[in-house]
């Protein structure tokens, strides 16, 4: 603070000094004297004023403060003189920093800020004992939960939902909350207009007026046009009104981090929208986080111990429809643990999803910026000694030896100030860049990624360590010069003499190590996403059409739904440029699951543990492009009242038969529960298909009749899946057809249409952005090191000219000095992949779980990248050592 009380005195003396002059030139005036009279008067009887300023300068420390200024000006054109040295340096550290703080920006927005809501500190989020993940509750726990209002100060609970706007044909989706009448309140979030939900309104059938919504304020503005009346006005959501009774304030996304809502609605209304199908009075559906807010005085120790002790009641009261599925169940729900952890941060699946990958791209961009420096300080120290003279000369003036450390280190103060409020810029770019990348088609990412306090430290920090790592070494060699260098001329001699040349080549060897880890990183990575992607899949994706198609809610019987289903399939195989179409319950890469027990007729239960069941139609295995192997396909006259029957995939058949041909074997679904659907025989073998993840190993999967399964209202779903194989290379071009199509089935049914490839496609997000990144980042890299053993080879072969003119003088070939100048190179370059390979052994581990197909020690990666770093490192070498080669020896020797 003292500058700014020093400025202030000076302010004072000046004001008063200018108080006086203009009281003396005023009474001068008014004696009849002329205003030069009285100016002269007035500075003969308070002095001289630019004395007295200096004077007040002096008194006040200001001379220092003009010495950082002139050093900063100096500094200033110091590296303008050098232009091609400096704009080298700040891209790099531009580059460097943003990379860094755009990563960092991320992982704030993810994990670090907290919520835009009241005293965020005091949430937590009820659990099951996982402390990585929230646990999903059913309705009629939470309705346990929260009629106990002594637990907590207040509770509330919400779970995401898609819908839609359109009231037919293609749908309009929007995302939406289920929000208890306590959301709002708990939260502490107010409405910027209107009102937010209350108690009254999360009632069946809605509040007095009718259910009632919240909008948001990105969804008003965009679809609004941010009208004044919206308050009032009425939206319709799956066909049932609500009335807008409130806007929530820009900056409240809702509590997912990654995720924002359009429009909030009470969850009693789901009974409105979902009609049979609502899952509400369900104990064994779960939709709902739990969030609560502890009281002033209460710890989140205390409030877990509270919970506990009503946990058993809790479950004991919800067990509803799960004692008729089995005791097994039933004893595992009523040991369920509940626990609390903290939610100042909100919930995110996207953390969960990307924290490990946060954390490696981190690593390396941290990586690629120690690389930046290095890469600086070669150039700095290059800089520095070709400033031997001009050092020299201006100690032999008169200036002290921290004068000149003070002064080079002030430029890389410049340096790294310039590089941090342009990395600013490039972290926005970045961090928009990469939000797009994690985004995907059913689910835009969104993220607070403004700059907070946090991120400007970072920032800050970032740039004091690069000034710290860059400039010292410069600084010192600054202060090593001596006056005597000012004679010799130009300071040629004194850079021939010069013995610095040892922190160079350590230096690049660093470089090179780190690059060399940077590019194994990049080869790990892209090998991974390479291999993903070439795994059969075990159908067919080009050509296929996904349409999701939602029912009418009239639709309520089971055998109805079906019938519904088999009419749009056969609509839709009339659409001139179908060749074929099912309907399936889960869709290749879909996130639903369906794996209820299965038991082989004399075998033991356990061979059961990892199957997977699906739904579909017949013709499915045909759109989907999946090989028949053996038996037959589904037909029509699979369904009510005939026997039930099954078609397997190869591991599957394996699992059960070994080699014999599976066909005419019989399984139980269900098993041991009064429920059970049995004999089931199998019929046909598929090949082996991706069901939900690349990733995941082929498993045991088998397919049932939808026509012939009894509980497809229990599914609690009122929409399936209408996979579509057409003609065109283009499938999106059949999607009017078919909308018109359907909505000759049903003037009520919403679609929504995907190309399975883009499906495909989108399960790669990870692994993609990895790739991208680590190439990128492997690629700045490479540059950075071949640069720096360019300068460091150029800088020793300067400094050998003379060495090298006696050579040639005495009959050295130009292909022996060139191999002379890239043993050297050589030597650097194998230093530095040691070192290099080194640490990325070290490193490995940790990067094992984002990889697919190979080990992070996978030695043909590990050499691959000591090939490719040794690929640049001739190149870079290459062209000072033929021009080392070209040099004219008797010029050379008689410069010397």
């Amino acid at each position: 603070m003292w500058p700014f009380r020093r400025r202030d005195r000076r302010q004072e003396l000046d004001d008063e000094i200018r108080t006086h002059l203009e009281m003396a030139e005023r009474d001068a005036i008014e004696r009849g004297q002329s205003a030069a009279d009285a100016r002269a008067r007035a500075r003969r009887e308070f002095g001289n004023v630019p004395h007295v300023k200096e004077a007040v300068r002096a008194a006040t420390g200001w001379p220092r403060i003009d010495r950082l200024t002139r050093d900063l000006v100096h500094a200033v054109r110091s590296l303008r003189a050098t232009p091609v040295v400096s704009a080298a340096a700040l891209l790099s550290l531009t580059l460097g920093i943003g990379a860094n703080t755009a990563i960092f920006s991320i992982m704030n927005s993810l994990a670090l800020r907290e919520l835009p809501v009241r005293d965020p500190s005091r949430l937590v989020v009820v659990t099951d004992g996982d402390a990585s993940r929230p646990r999903a509750w059913s309705y009629p726990v939470w309705s346990q939960i929260a009629a106990r209002s002594t637990l907590f100060a207040a509770s509330a609970a919400w779970s995401p939902v898609r819908f839609n706007l359109a009231p037919a044909g293609q749908a309009e989706f929007i995302d939406g909350l289920w929000v208890s009448g306590s959301f709002f309140r708990t939260l502490g979030v107010p409405a910027i207009a209107g009102r937010t939900l209350s108690d009254a309104d999360d009632r069946h059938g809605g509040g007095t007026n009718g259910p009632a919504a919240v909008i948001s304020f990105g969804f008003w503005q965009r679809h609004f046009d941010g009208a004044a009346d919206v308050v009032g006005q009425s939206i319709s959501l799956d066909g049932v009104p609500f009335t807008i009774v409130g806007i929530t304030p820009a900056n409240f996304f809702g509590v997912e981090v990654g995720r924002t809502f359009d429009v909030a609605v009470p969850i009693e209304t789901e009974r409105l929208v979902r009609g049979s199908d609502s899952v509400l009075g369900s104990s064994g559906t779960s939709f709902l986080t739990i969030i609560a807010r502890l009281g002033s005085t209460q710890s989140i120790e205390s409030a877990t111990a509270a919970l506990g002790r009503v946990r058993a009641d809790i479950f004991q009261t919800t067990l509803g429809e799960l004692t008729r599925v089995g005791p097994r169940l039933v004893q595992w729900y009523l040991n369920t643990p509940l626990t609390l952890v903290p939610a100042s941060t909100g919930v995110s699946a996207l953390r969960r999803q990307y924290e490990r990958p946060l954390v490696i791209v981190m690593v390396v961009s941290a990586l690629v910026l120690l690389i930046a420096c290095v890469n600086i300080a070669n150039l700095l120290l290059a800089r520095a000694t070709a400033r031997r003279h001009e050092l020299s000369v201006r100690l032999a003036l008169g200036a002290s030896r921290g004068d000149l450390v003070r002064q080079v280190f002030i430029e890389s103060v410049v340096l790294s100030g310039a590089g941090a409020a342009a990395g600013l810029i490039v972290a926005e770019w970045v961090g928009r860049a990469l939000v797009h990348h994690l985004s995907t088609p059913d689910a835009a990412i969104v993220l607070d990624r403004s700059i907070d306090l946090r991120v400007l430290a970072f920032t800050v920090l970032v740039a004091m360590a690069t000034t710290v790592f860059f400039g010292t070494a410069p600084a010192i060699r600054a202060s090593s010069v001596a006056p005597i260098d000012a004679l010799k001329a130009q300071g040629r001699a004194a850079a021939a003499q010069t013995t610095g040349s040892g922190v160079l080549n350590w230096l690049v060897g660093l470089q090179v190590a780190l690059s060399l880890v940077l590019v194994v990183a990049a080869g790990l990575f892209v090998r991974t996403f390479l291999s993903l992607t070439s795994r059969p899949l075990g159908f067919d994706p080009s050509r296929v059409l996904v349409v999701s198609v939602d029912m009418p809610r009239t639709i309520t019987d089971a055998s109805a739904r079906v019938q519904f289903y088999e009419q749009a399939r056969q609509a839709v195989r009339a659409v001139p440029g179908v060749a074929d179409a099912g309907v399936a319950f889960v869709t290749p890469f879909d996130s639903r699951g369906f794996n209820p027990g299965v038991q082989m007729t004399g075998a033991d239960a356990a061979d059961s543990r990892l199957l997977r069941g699906n739904l579909v139609t017949p013709g499915w295995f045909s759109a989907l492009g999946t090989p028949i192997l053996s038996g037959r396909d589904f037909t029509d006259q699979d369904r009510q009242g005939a026997p039930r029957v099954s078609i397997v995939n190869e591991s599957f058949a394996r699992m059960i038969a070994g080699d014999r041909n599976p066909i005419g074997r019989t399984f139980t679904m269900y098993p041991n529960m009064p429920i059970a659907l049995g004999p089931i025989e199998i019929v046909g073998v598929v090949g082996d298909a991706i069901a939900q993840s690349l990733r995941e190993p082929t498993r045991p999967l088998y397919y049932i009749p939808l026509a012939q399964f009894d509980y497809v209202n229990q599914l609690g779903v009122g929409s399936m899946a209408l996979d579509v194989r057409t003609t065109t290379s283009v499938p999106m071009t059949l999607a009017k057809p078919i909308t018109a199509a359907l909505l000759a089935v049903s003037p009520q049914v919403a679609l929504t249409f995907r190309p399975l490839t883009t499906t495909v496609e989108t399960s790669l997000t990870q692994e993609r952005l990895l790739a991208w990144l680590a190439v990128l980042f492997g690629a700045f890299a490479l540059l950075l090191a071949g640069l720096g053993l360019y300068g460091v080879t150029w800088y020793a072969v300067s400094r050998r000219r003379a060495e090298i003119g006696i050579r040639m003088a005495l009959g050295a070939t130009p292909r022996a000095i060139v191999r002379l100048v890239l043993t050297r190179v050589a030597q650097l370059v194998g230093v530095g992949v040691v070192i290099g390979i080194g640490l990325s052994l070290w490193l490995a581990p940790p990067v094992g779980a984002l990889l697919y197909g190979l080990a992070p020690r996978d030695p043909i990666t590990l050499v691959g990248a000591a090939v490719f770093m040794a690929v640049v490192a001739v190149f870079a070498g290459w062209i000072p050592a033929s021009r080392a080669a070209r040099l004219d020896p008797t010029r050379v020797l008689h410069e010397s």
